[in-house]
């Protein structure tokens, strides 16, 4: 059994779609004798994900299950090892960076933030 690394790519529609157009990419994991078995499984997770909504707003919200568009075996596990890099372009670097430091402060010291009110 092999591991791969599967991005799965899901489209987010809020009523009758007239916003900036939405995708959630995924990062997972996937366990597989080989590398069309992995993208099979994937995809079948991503078929199962899907599903419809309503908001606070009573609007429908519906999470459309793209494809898998990118997998990658996983030879062996080496720490500290690369896995994602996506580079942001922010307006604003300060709100940015008090994100970020939140984010870690929450992670280290388990405290709970609202991280809605952070930007």
């Amino acid at each position: 059994m092999n591991w791969y690394l599967a991005k799965m790519v899901f489209r987010i529609i809020c009523g009758d779609g007239n916003h900036t157009a939405q995708f959630d990419e995924q990062l997972r994991l996937v366990a597989a004798g080989s590398l069309e078995e992995a993208f099979h499984k994937a995809q079948l997770m991503g078929g199962k994900e899907e599903e419809m909504f309503f908001n606070n707003n009573q609007q429908l919200v519906q999470w459309q299950f793209i494809s898998v568009s990118e997998l990658y075996q996983l030879n062996e596990l080496i720490d500290g090892a690369e896995v994602y890099s996506r580079i942001e372009e922010k307006e604003n670097a300060d709100s940015y960076l008090h994100i970020v430091h939140k984010k870690a402060e929450q992670i280290r010291f388990g405290t709970p933030i609202d991280l809605l009110n952070l930007a």
